[in-house]
């Protein structure tokens, strides 16, 4: 059975600041929040002519600048040919250099954003890639969903560019996923012409609010429903949907002067829970989460546990509930990095093989990538999840700047 999860995107006031929240609920619970200044516009998947500032041989990197006084972070490693809009008789960066970037990633605690080389395009079904010219697809789909895809894109991949198909393809027609193959290439096309008619620090592709971010990367085949108490998101969100067609998702404008859509779900509570060190667990016992500079540190306790088992089957389910929930506040927090979870000690090599099993399928759930890596011989588990965007209480420490 399919799990359904509804879309809440609203403004409201949190700390003396505006700001807009969007929460994914499933199961009754929110799952996912992002939460921006309604003032301020992030940097994230925005594409600039930026200038080279500096290149650090020693640790293959250069630092390119995209704004007046806003530098980044490019590696020197990524395999994408850099696009030159300044005159040039090699191909080899130099300081000076006028290039053509994409913010892939913000900048998070006290690094710096990074700019890649390889642009991307993103659309419901597909994210078209300038330089990583191959047809991948989402770890999500399945090995027939994957073959039915590539008969229909395969007399049609473009010569100049790559090809990702995300998870709302397996949903969509042919005729869909063509017409926004179509429409991706052309968006790249009359990027490159604009490129070579603008100036060193231009802005060429704003990408969307986070808000409208959040919408496009949410599977749509199992929401529920998206809801909104702004007149102003309610009509971006219609717009978006009738673009691509995605009539099957319902979009709700809540009215009630007396219960703001905020209070409805509660969010300011799941915001709090976003940010405790401490989490309980049904069975009693507890997670204590910390987020340092260098790794995201997790401990998992019997606490009030009460229940009349031997100490090893004891241990055995708190282990598996803590599991669980580490998975889902994870992607609550949005943490992301190293992530290493002292859970309680597991003498037979069969429970600590399902604890490893269950995590990692707990994790594949959550639309960012994370992979258990091991267990140390001290019993330590090692978990990365992919970095994109500031943690939620980054987010929050950002508002009070």
């Amino acid at each position: 059975m399919k799990t359904l999860s509804k879309l809440i995107i609203t403004p409201m006031v949190y700390r003396q600041k505006e700001v807009i929240v969007a929460a994914l609920m499933e199961q009754n619970r929110i799952c996912q929040l992002h939460i921006a200044a309604q003032e301020n516009k992030g940097i994230l998947g925005n594409i600039y002519i930026g200038k080279v500032q500096s290149i650090v041989k020693n640790i293959h990197a250069a630092f390119i600048e995209i704004a007046n006084g806003v530098n980044c972070y490019y590696s020197m490693d990524e395999k994408s040919e850099i696009f030159f809009t300044n005159q040039k008789k090699d191909k080899t960066m130099k300081i000076g250099d006028e290039v053509l970037v994409q913010v892939s990633r913000e900048g998070i605690k006290t690094k710096l954003p990074c700019v890649t080389g390889n642009l991307n395009f993103t659309g419901r079904y597909l994210v078209l890639t300038s330089q990583r010219k191959e047809l991948g697809f989402s770890g999500k789909l399945k090995k027939e969903e994957k073959k039915r895809i590539r008969a229909i894109l395969e007399e049609h991949l473009p010569k100049q560019a790559g090809l990702i198909v995300r998870t709302n393809c397996r949903d969509a027609d042919t005729a869909d996923i063509l017409r926004e193959l179509e429409q991706l290439q052309q968006q790249y096309e009359d990027l490159l012409k604009k490129a070579s008619t603008r100036v060193c620090f231009s802005l060429l592709e704003e990408s969307m609010p986070d808000y409208m971010q959040v919408l496009q990367s949410t599977y749509t085949k199992n929401l529920e429903e998206i809801v909104t108490d702004d007149k102003t998101i309610f009509q971006q969100i219609q717009r978006y949907l009738q673009c691509y067609e995605t009539k099957a998702v319902p979009v709700r404008f809540y009215e009630d002067s007396l219960l703001p859509l905020a209070k409805l779900y509660c969010l300011e509570s799941a915001i709090s829970e976003g940010t405790q060190e401490r989490v309980w667990l049904k069975s009693g016992g507890f997670l204590v989460i910390q987020q340092t500079e260098a790794f995201v540190c997790i401990d998992v306790n019997t606490g009030k546990f009460s229940e009349k088992k031997e100490i090893q089957d004891t241990f055995r389910k708190i282990n598996l509930e803590a599991a669980r929930e580490i998975a889902w506040q994870l992607r609550l927090r949005n943490l992301s990095g190293i992530i290493l979870i002292d859970f309680i000690n597991l003498e037979k090599e069969e429970d600590k093989k399902e604890l490893l099993q269950n995590l990692q399928g707990y994790l594949k759930q959550d639309p960012v990538k994370g992979t258990v890596v091991d267990m140390t011989p001290l019993n330590i588990v090692e978990v990365t999840r992919k970095k994109v965007r500031k943690s939620l209480q980054e987010e929050l420490n950002a508002l009070e700047k």
